[in-house]
């Protein structure tokens, strides 16, 4: 079966961002939707790039309008995928990338069966921790709130995903996900 939705999750502080950076400079016949969310912007994040950063309440309205395949409160914060795209790309086979976290990969796969589940883990929970605490964002509580989600999480990756891939090195990884979505 050809794919043409892929999705790519992974727990907190895993690389998803970096990677989604890399796939959209180098997958140009791929469409990376953007994922709208509540949470304010880190340093160096776009605004339509990153992600498409709005308050509760146009969140909420969109809600109400039907706008989003999947919606979920992840860590305070309001995270939607925009549905219109996914079923333009569709109904024209073009392949989409999504970048989601793993309830949301999950929504979109009971909505979307033939979807392809990408799961990204840490080499460590050790290195995870790390990657979290360098980002200098969070407090102590919200960096081990994430990491006990992000055994769960885990779980999740393991019994559901179709292919998990371990990110020690990000290049090695991006070309790992390169090579499923071309080849699927």
């Amino acid at each position: 079966m050809e794919h043409i939705i892929f999705v790519i999750s992974a727990p907190s502080g895993t690389g998803k961002t970096t990677i989604q950076k890399i796939l959209k400079n180098e997958l140009k016949d791929i469409d990376i939707i953007t994922t709208f969310t509540t949470r304010k912007p880190r340093p160096g994040e776009e605004n339509g790039i990153d992600y498409i950063f709005v308050d509760e309440k146009e969140f909420k309205e969109m809600i109400k309008k039907d706008k989003f395949a999947e919606w979920s409160i992840v860590y305070g914060n309001y995270y939607g995928t925009p549905k219109e795209k996914i079923e333009e790309n569709l109904k024209n086979k073009k392949k989409t990338l999504l970048v989601i976290d793993i309830q949301g990969g999950l929504k979109i796969k009971k909505k979307f069966p033939s979807v392809y589940l990408i799961g990204i883990l840490p080499p460590s929970l050790k290195e995870q921790e790390k990657r979290l605490r360098k980002r200098n964002d969070m407090t102590e509580e919200e960096i081990k709130k994430r990491l006990l989600i992000a055994k769960k999480e885990r779980k999740y990756i393991l019994k559901y995903y179709h292919s998990r891939l371990i990110n020690k090195d990000i290049r090695t990884t991006v070309e790992k996900i390169k090579k499923i979505i071309l080849n699927n």
